[in-house]
């Protein structure tokens, strides 16, 4: 299977430099850059295998198509819908957080 390209949206690019800012204000230097290999390995992944992701929150949501996948050694999700050219990613969030609450924002819907 050909790898599609991976297309994060600004909230998802918010979302990781947001994580990497908390790492590294904790002093988390290597903390930080392995967070930054771990969302690289994830969106290397999903642009090859998008349907491995779990569809847990897409009738939740009422998102047809939405799945997400783990970050390796990252207690973090990301967020996204297999689009015919691209993967489109919504969000790169903390497990721990409230993830309806969280993927209702405006820039989503």
């Amino acid at each position: 299977m050909t790898a599609k390209p991976v297309v994060p949206r600004e909230l998802a690019n918010r979302d990781v430099d947001d994580a990497i800012a908390y790492f590294l204000s904790e002093d988390a230097e290597q903390a930080a850059l392995g967070f930054i290999d771990a969302v690289e390995q994830a969106y290397a992944h999903i642009a090859r295998h998008p349907a491995t992701g779990s569809p847990r929150y897409a009738h939740e949501l009422n998102l047809p198509g939405l799945r997400f996948w783990p970050l390796a050694r990252c207690p973090y999700l990301v967020f996204y819908i297999e689009r015919p050219q691209h993967i489109d990613v919504w969000r790169v969030l903390h497990g721990q957080r409230d993830i309806p609450a969280w993927m209702q924002e405006p820039e989503n819907i």
